[in-house]
């Protein structure tokens, strides 16, 4: 057998060990990710009380309002791996790991 059909441990990962190291990475992910899914169930709550609101105008409102969680952690992030990368160094002399 050649080595070539050898594989590795890390292309086997599965999901919730990628999620695991992307937090490392990214660690504003899974806030997006748990803003995201508390909007989208504050709106299936808030579904029945909606009153005479119309059933489209709903699912719009609750669509905007996750998609604007989502877009501020990931805005939050590229600030933060930015402060990190280049004005933590620069101004207080930390070296990059």
């Amino acid at each position: 057998m050649s080595s070539d059909n050898q594989w590795s441990a890390d292309e086997d990962e599965g999901q919730f060990s990628r999620l695991i190291k992307k937090s490392r990475d990214s660690p504003f992910v899974p806030v997006g990710i748990a803003g995201f899914m508390t909007v989208v169930s504050y709106g299936l709550y808030k579904l029945k009380n909606r009153r005479n609101q119309k059933m489209s105008i709903h699912l719009i409102h609750m669509r905007v309002a996750a998609q604007g969680f989502v877009v501020g952690a990931v805005t939050l992030g590229v600030l933060y791996s930015m402060y990190k990368d280049y004005i933590r160094p620069r101004f207080f002399n930390v070296s990059k790991k």
